[in-house]
């Protein structure tokens, strides 16, 4: 499948088929009513600059674990972008002017904000995106502990003093705001990404324009109600964190203008290499976190009671629509058939748990579009017909909903263009491997780079796996699961995944410029390198 159908934020939700009475909106069934709790409506704006305003397309948001309207947004027209362009860039002069710490206490009180609502925009998390509650609730917890980082940060952004080889002179390094950025989030993490960005860069002194994925509207304007109730509360313009609802148009126009300093884009490889081009072009930066043909190698050693708990998550968990979710298995010739029939095993075992993400008994939730089951089946389809054996999975299961069944196939080659390629669904493809050595060989050989995992005991094969002939993914990992990050660590991959670094680390460099500043005290000239020009 396409990561361009799957994931990427162009996706127009008007493809999808909708043979339903549309007058029945979930917002209106008392079941949903955690939905009013964060101030939706059946019909809302998705335009935010201080203002809410928006003249663009209205846009139905489809519930996935059913397939029913929750409710309607109001979507951005070109004006529109303009005017939230526009009222960030003028908010940035007294946003850099604050203190860092001061900014801090505001990125604080945001984190507090969504403390307060926490239950509730974790159930609206599951059923506009449709993951399982308790990824949900963590989701909007990761965007807490952000805010808990960038807390940190405010009072430890660092500068540097250099020595000077000039006396009198001193050589300093200043970090100084970029501007307003633009940041594009894709469904599959509708809070967590826009988090990482925005309470980052807030704290470095930039202002945002947020143009979200357009199959979660819902979260964002949830989202930016309670970021801007804390703005106004403290008396800071609105525009500090715009919103911005809308289609590629909306996209295009965000990535083209050069009033957005830094724009930061997660989404398909194939929409990334356009967003890096166009943003290129005018010189600007871009941060973009794509693909992830992410792999684990079972290394002969390695414990398997724990690899199989770690897999069902690593392959099965989100539905397989997480960046970081392992798609291909790499399987020592000793371990290869205990494995795979354990892992057939775990996998029946969840199966009678698939079904609506905000019910408790669930494990696993709906594919989030009609599109994304048709690219699932076609996948599963292909490789059959390329000779690959389904060890388990492979059908659509029928219920209301866009749900699958995770799915083991066996027997492909590991440089069949289909194990190569990204279906961002649950499917895993395992393959057998003589020794470890060959198992980096092909983790290696696809174009993206983000998540890896080895499980393994030797203590050698870890220090191989992390060091410069070992993984070439930005996350390497050992016996844990490829997915499930920290916040503190920076996140992101190498390769088609795009190279771009979001949260934890250093990662606030990507949302600051860097001046070397000299200055000089002595009351006269003297060159660098000792250069002797003219007269002394």
């Amino acid at each position: 499948m396409s990561r361009l159908l799957c994931r990427t934020v162009f996706t127009l939700r008007s493809q999808l088929p909708l043979s339903r009475n549309m007058s029945a909106y979930l917002i209106e069934d008392p079941k949903y009513s955690f939905l009013k709790d964060l101030g939706l409506e059946k019909k809302n704006v998705g335009v935010f600059n201080g203002k809410w305003d928006a003249n663009g397309q209205v846009i139905q948001s489809i519930s996935p674990a059913n397939g029913k309207v929750i409710a309607e947004v109001q979507g951005a027209s070109a004006s529109d972008y303009e005017a939230c362009a526009a009222a960030a860039q003028d908010a940035w002069h007294s946003w850099a002017d604050l203190p860092a710490p001061a900014r801090g206490e505001i990125v604080r009180q945001i984190g507090d904000a969504l403390r307060e609502k926490l239950q509730p925009l974790g159930q609206l998390v599951s059923l506009e995106m449709g993951k399982i509650l308790p990824e949900a609730v963590g989701e909007v917890v990761e965007y807490i502990h952000v805010c808990d980082l960038a807390l940190g940060l405010s009072r430890s952004l660092p500068g540097t003093v250099f020595p000077s080889e000039r006396p009198g002179h001193m050589l300093i390094e200043k970090w100084n705001p970029l501007g307003a950025i633009g940041i594009i989030t894709a469904f599959n993490f509708p809070i967590a990404v826009f988090g990482w960005n925005s309470a980052i860069a807030m704290i470095c002194g930039d202002t945002s324009v947020w143009k979200p994925s357009e199959t979660t509207p819902l979260v964002a304007v949830a989202v930016t109600k309670i970021v801007e109730s804390v703005l106004k509360k403290n008396d800071i313009p609105g525009a500090v964190a715009a919103l911005c609802v809308g289609g590629k148009d909306i996209g295009q126009q965000l990535v083209q203008d050069p009033r957005m300093k830094l724009v930061s884009f997660t989404g398909s490889t194939a929409v990334g290499q356009q967003v890096g081009v166009e943003v290129q072009k005018r010189f600007g930066r871009h941060l973009l976190e794509l693909g992830g043909n992410n792999a684990i190698i079972v290394n002969e050693d390695a414990n398997v009671d724990l690899l199989v708990s770690a897999a069902l998550f690593a392959c099965a968990g989100t539905a397989g629509q997480r960046c970081t979710t392992t798609r291909r298995m790499f399987i020592h010739k000793k371990l290869y058939k205990e494995v795979v029939s354990r892992l057939a095993k775990s996998f029946a075992g969840v199966v009678s748990k698939i079904g609506d993400p905000l019910e408790s008994s669930s494990l696993i939730g709906p594919l989030h579009t009609a599109a994304a089951v048709e690219a699932y089946k076609k996948t599963v389809a292909e490789a059959v017909k390329q000779g690959g054996k389904i060890e388990f999975g492979g059908k659509v299961i029928e219920r209301e909903g866009y749900f699958v069944e995770p799915t083991i196939i066996t027997g492909l080659a590991h440089d069949s263009p289909l194990v190569k390629s990204e279906c961002f669904a649950p499917i895993v493809y395992c393959i057998e491997i003589p020794d470890l050595d060959t198992g980096i060989k092909y983790n290696n050989e696809v174009d993206q780079g983000l998540s890896s995992s080895l499980f393994t005991e030797n203590l050698g094969n870890v220090f191989k796996w992390i060091g410069p002939h070992g993984s070439d993914c930005g996350i390497v990992n050992v016996n844990i699961p490829t997915n499930g990050a920290e916040v503190g660590g920076a996140f992101g991959g190498e390769k088609a995944t795009g190279g771009g670094r979001e949260c934890g680390s250093d990662a606030w460099k990507s949302y600051m410029r860097r001046s070397t500043v000299t200055i000089n005290c002595s009351g006269a000239i003297k060159l660098a390198q000792n250069i002797q020009f003219g007269d002394e």
